[in-house]
């Protein structure tokens, strides 16, 4: 039987994980990616340089307002692929290149703020292997198949790569993809702004374009705003999203978004964020008391940010705005401030609905975690698609409950992802339950899903666990208790007798070769 051949990306990170051993995997997937960016812009300006050449316009070939309108990054000589390569043996490899991204970044303002600055001159790389990875980039033609996005699916495998190898506690740079799906193909974002306060690399960006893009709606009407307070991240969002050319504005520095709001005044029509989880000391006892994006609600604790980032993410939704979250289990139920904070969230109808994820979604942490969604107007909501119009007429005063903790397929044997038919099942099961047109189909599942009434949540004081609205079925009360004990009691037995005979096997082999044990 054939073997079956590596995929670019794998072919790509055999070649990158060559770096591991000198370089942390935190460090070197600024250099990998760093290099993919290269490829990629000097692939897309030589097509542009091609373009004009046949045109005729030799004259404009060096003047960078001719690449830049067609959003292609100008690249001088000394950052363009083909100098790199000539040069890549030579010992000074590392700081060509670090000249070639900086010299783009100062020839190209969308980029400022992007590029990793000077990561190859310090990290001492081994020039062998640094060269290696280079021929290996080399190789691949970026561009060639417009359709299959060759830098972006690049990109993605080796941002969920990097997060699955730092592993618990870091890479809290990547939200895995599916979830980001999710979140998109429930409150869908079709037009409008969308908002991300801890953007981490990206990732919720790219998929809410690629959503529109899979249900042919049109990017141009998509503005989108976040911010990410980690440098370095900072940078991975805006490489990330430059390549896709996707314009975003994420503040004019990385900053923290409590301490530094960049976008104080936005109202926006759709925010998807994964904020990082029980986040401790976000703020000194006596900061931020007043700050407008509390009013009308408690302060949230200082020991926990978790109803931090919903306020903020309340405060920034237009009148028609949904957000969509991922948060620690343990927000479900906290007291003190946060069941005041949650307790008014709930009587103001802005909780439309809490789905419990799989464990083991994350590359960070194994904790269970859930998605939120709120929505600024549950009585009615209506928007264009496909030259018609699509309406939902909400339930006000209802949360509609999910527990996927059964759901998902196993990733790499260690992680549970959900597949594109439980996204779409979750997804159409909202949605009914919102009462699409006026019609729905939506039914209570035990052990899936429940639709609860403020009575109901006023009873349970509050909480949010779904556990306390959804139907579990009592699997033990049919059970033979006796029964089991014996028929377990009878395998006990066998693996005990097995186990027996492998002993004395193995005493008796010692016994041949004249050793006791």
């Amino acid at each position: 039987m054939a073997k079956e051949s590596k995929s670019i990306e794998e072919i790509l990170w055999d070649s990158a994980n060559k770096l591991r051993g000198t370089v942390e995997s935190s460090e070197y997937k600024h250099v990998v990616l760093g290099l993919i960016f290269l490829k990629f812009s000097n692939d897309k300006f030589e097509e542009r340089r091609k373009e004009l050449v046949e045109e005729g316009k030799h004259k404009y070939l060096e003047m960078k307002e001719f690449y830049n309108m067609k959003n292609i990054f100008f690249l001088p000589e000394e950052s363009r692929w083909s100098y790199i390569i000539e040069n890549s043996k030579q010992d000074d490899i590392p700081l060509r290149i670090d000249t070639a991204l900086h010299t783009i970044e100062k020839n190209n303002p969308a980029l400022t703020g992007a590029l990793p600055d000077n990561y190859f001159s310090r990290l001492n790389l081994s020039i062998s292997k640094l060269s290696a990875l280079l021929d290996t980039i080399n190789n691949i033609n970026t561009i060639k198949d417009k359709e299959q996005d060759i830098v972006g699916r690049v990109y993605e495998y080796f941002l969920r790569k990097f997060a699955i190898a730092e592993g618990k506690g870091k890479g809290e740079f990547y939200t895995p993809k599916t979830i980001v799906n999710l979140i998109a193909e429930m409150i869908e974002p079709y037009k409008g702004i969308i908002y991300d306060p801890a953007c981490g690399s990206g990732g919720m960006f790219v998929q809410s374009i690629k959503f529109i893009e899979n249900h042919h709606g049109n990017k141009k009407e998509i503005s989108i705003y976040g911010q990410e307070q980690t440098a370095t991240t900072y940078k991975l969002a805006k490489m990330n999203l430059a390549i896709r050319g996707i314009s975003a504005n994420l503040g004019d520095i990385p900053e923290d978004t409590f301490g530094r709001d960049q976008h104080p005044d936005l109202k926006a029509d759709y925010i998807m964020a994964n904020p990082p989880f029980n986040q401790k000391d976000w703020r000194a006892s006596n900061e931020l008391i007043d700050d407008p994006r509390w009013r009308g609600y408690d302060v949230p604790p200082a020991s926990n940010a978790n109803y931090a980032w919903i306020l903020n993410m309340v405060s920034k939704l237009s009148e028609n705005g949904v957000a969509g979250f991922i948060l620690a289990n343990g927000a479900l139920s906290g007291g003190g401030e946060e069941y005041k904070i949650r307790r008014k969230l709930i009587e103001n109808d802005l909780v439309e609905a809490i789905v419990i994820i799989p464990r083991n979604t994350f590359y960070t942490t194994d904790i269970s975690v859930t998605l939120w969604i709120l929505n600024k107007n549950k009585k009615s909501r209506e928007f264009e698609v496909n030259g018609g119009i699509k309406r939902y007429r909400n339930r006000e005063n209802e949360i509609l409950f999910m527990d996927l903790r059964k759901w998902g397929s196993e990733l790499e044997k260690q992680f549970i992802e959900l597949t594109s038919e439980d996204i779409a099942k979750v997804a159409q099961n909202y949605h009914n339950w919102q009462q699409l047109d006026g019609k729905t189909n939506y039914q209570n599942v035990p052990e899936y899903c429940y639709s609860a009434r403020f009575e109901e949540l006023q009873k349970n004081n509050f909480s949010l666990v779904p556990s306390k609205y959804i139907e579990f079925v009592d699997r033990d009360s049919s059970i033979d208790f006796d029964k089991e004990m014996k028929r377990i009691q009878k395998e006990f037995k066998v693996l005990l007798n097995e186990e027996k005979q492998s002993q004395d096997q193995l005493i008796s082999a010692f016994k041949t070769l004249g050793y006791e044990l």
